[in-house]
């Protein structure tokens, strides 16, 4: 299935510092940790770019799309969806989604690609995120290229950063997802997380 007007945005941009290293290529159930993300995403979307400031043999090796922020200073994940809307207005004509991911969340639900696959199709609103068990994962959304001008003024002009200081000026429809054995959503910031996530007994080759 390969969606024709959803570009799927790897976020990549973050500066790690809790990690104390570029936690991109730390490996994780022996492939680089945002192998995991695009594994899955890869099975989905004709498009797909990665929004980092980085250069790696890896981007290359993988035939990888890499696009740095549009705004300088490593401002947030906010910067890295404009950017993802500025090169899809540029250089994807018929695109109508951005689709985000981070790459730090290895063992996300991949149903929620199908998700937003689905949710792309209808037209009740410009905005879609994601949480589970009430806990919001903004990094995970849909967002129509409609809100672009919107985002750039308010990023440029009204200095918003966070995610969700900008998402709840607007009408939003929310995925709720439910978990039993562990979060799905589980992103990985340190090196505990990392040691955690290894010895998690998770099947994420869906």
């Amino acid at each position: 299935m390969n969606e024709q007007n959803v570009l799927a945005t790897i976020l990549a941009g973050g500066k790690s510092e809790r990690m104390g290293k570029d936690k991109l290529f730390l490996e994780l159930n022996n492939k680089p940790l945002i192998q995991h993300t695009l594994d899955k995403v890869n099975k989905y979307f004709k498009k797909i770019i990665v929004i980092t400031n980085q250069e790696n043999e890896f981007f290359s090796k993988n035939n990888l799309t890499t696009v740095k922020d549009c705004i300088e200073g490593q401002l947030g994940p906010l910067v890295g969806v404009l950017t993802a809307m500025q090169w899809a207005k540029k250089n994807f004509p018929q695109c109508a989604w951005v689709a985000t991911f981070p790459c730090d969340t290895p063992f996300f639900p991949e149903d929620i690609i199908e998700k937003f696959i689905e949710e792309s199709k209808k037209k009740d609103s410009l905005l879609l995120t994601t949480s589970s068990h009430g806990r919001k994962h903004n990094v995970f959304g849909l967002w129509s290229l409609e809100l672009y001008d919107k985002l750039k003024d308010d990023l440029i002009n009204n200095k918003i950063r966070k995610v969700q200081d900008w998402t709840k000026k607007h009408k939003i429809k929310n995925l709720e997802f439910k978990f039993k054995d562990y979060d799905p959503f589980f992103n990985i910031n340190t090196l505990d997380d990392l040691e955690l996530a290894k010895k998690l007994n998770v099947n994420d080759k869906k």
